[in-house]
């Protein structure tokens, strides 16, 4: 083992290397056939990708041989990048003072020949080589020699593509546990602020009731305020937890069931408990269809309970159509309500985006539904978009995979 420190440049070349996250990886076809190309150009038996860590050489592709590493101190790569912008041939190892002592040299597939392309990164690092061996003198061509320095760059791309790869299998993995922890949270933020909301409408309607005679019209406005806040707040929470858990509503399989949509519309009509003049037409067909009916109610409750929200028209007209084809069902909601400027269409989609300072009833929205109602749309393999025009109304239109029983 080595003993005395190593120099800077050494310990940076070392640094480079493990960057790459290549060491002591299986074997690839990707390496493998360069190898292979790389010996019958250079009509050689021996060809290897070879990496120099800091005691030893190790071949992440080799051919013409059986073992996997050697040590460092004999290695005839650790020659080559020495000169990292030059290809080391050695015509013939056994009259080289720097070869002709080292075992290699000698036993019954001596390596007589040697040339090797050092490996350089992006920083100019020589992390190993590209080499061939001969068990007898010989010297490359032109053209073999090209050919060695252009697989050797092929080489360096596939190192940096693998750390690319690496790289991004680390992030994907640290944002999903991040995304888990976010989840986990929220939901627990969530269930907990939950109840003492509860408690404090409750309290606010048994202060209005006991106290009713003490308080003037200034005081009930005042309760009045702060149980709307209360109740925007807990509608706020909802909607975060919907949006959160959309993953698991999406990817519940027990959920798949066969229903028909005019159906599942009066259902959505009736926990709407709608107040206003309104006029909700349904699709001319009544199609039978085969989905996640839970995710699917979710979606066209959000876009139709947005249609009735907001809508400045005395009557209020919503349009639903349904159709189908081979591989999707198409889905369209059209009203004729307050409509969403053109610069603004882009952005409702993203979470926590407002586009409308306040519905019919004066509430403010919160820029969660739209977005969780995008996000349970892709899980479900479709796509969602809109059109609309202020004054004159919106009309959503969305997709969904059609699924096999």
């Amino acid at each position: 083992m080595r003993s005395e420190p190593l120099p800077t440049e050494e310990k940076n070349r070392l640094a480079a290397l493990r960057s790459v996250n290549i060491l002591d990886t299986l074997p690839e076809k990707e390496y493998d056939e360069i190898t292979e190309l790389v010996a019958s150009i250079c009509d050689t038996p021996v060809a290897m990708i070879s990496l120099l860590d800091e005691n030893r050489q190790w071949f992440k592709s080799k051919v013409g041989i059986d073992f996997c590493e050697t040590d460092k101190e004999h290695s005839f790569c650790n020659h080559a990048i020495q000169n990292p912008n030059e290809i080391l041939e050695v015509f013939d190892t056994r009259s080289d003072e720097r070869f002709k002592e080292n075992p290699f040299t000698f036993g019954d597939k001596p390596i007589v020949f040697y040339a090797g392309v050092p490996l350089l990164d992006h920083n100019k690092f020589a992390l190993g080589t590209l080499c061939v061996i001969d068990h007898q003198p010989r010297t490359l061509s032109k053209k073999q020699k090209n050919s060695l320095r252009y697989l050797g760059n092929q080489v360096v791309k596939l190192f940096e593509l693998h750390a690319s790869n690496e790289w991004l299998r680390e992030t994907q993995k640290e944002l999903k546990e991040r995304n888990h922890q976010l989840k986990s949270f929220a939901g627990v933020v969530s269930h907990d602020m939950k109840m003492p909301l509860a408690n404090m409408i409750i309290t606010i309607d048994i202060l209005k009731s006991k106290y009713k005679e003490n308080l003037d019209q200034s005081g009930f406005e005042y309760l009045n305020n702060l149980k709307k806040s209360a109740f925007q707040l807990s509608d706020y929470i909802s909607n975060i937890l919907t949006h959160y858990e959309s993953d698991n509503i999406t990817d519940n399989k027990n959920s798949l069931e066969t229903f028909d949509v005019h159906q599942l519309l009066e259902d959505i009509v009736d926990m709407l408990d709608i107040n206003e003049d309104c006029e909700i037409n349904f699709p001319d067909e009544n199609l039978e269809i085969f989905c996640n009916r839970i995710a699917l109610e979710q979606i066209l409750l959000n876009l139709i309970g947005n249609s009735l929200k907001y809508n400045d028209k005395d009557k209020i007209i919503i349009d639903i159509d349904c159709r189908l084809d081979e591989d999707f069902y198409y889905f369209s909601i059209k009203d004729n309500g307050i409509g969403i400027a053109k610069e603004k269409q882009k952005e409702i989609f993203n979470l926590f985006s407002t586009v409308a300072s306040e519905d019919r009833r004066g509430n403010r929205g919160n820029g969660i539904g739209l977005s969780t109602v995008k996000k349970m749309i892709h899980n479900m393999g479709g796509k969602i978009s809109v059109e609309s025009e202020v004054n004159q109304g919106t009309k959503f239109e969305f997709s969904l995979e059609r699924l096999q029983k």
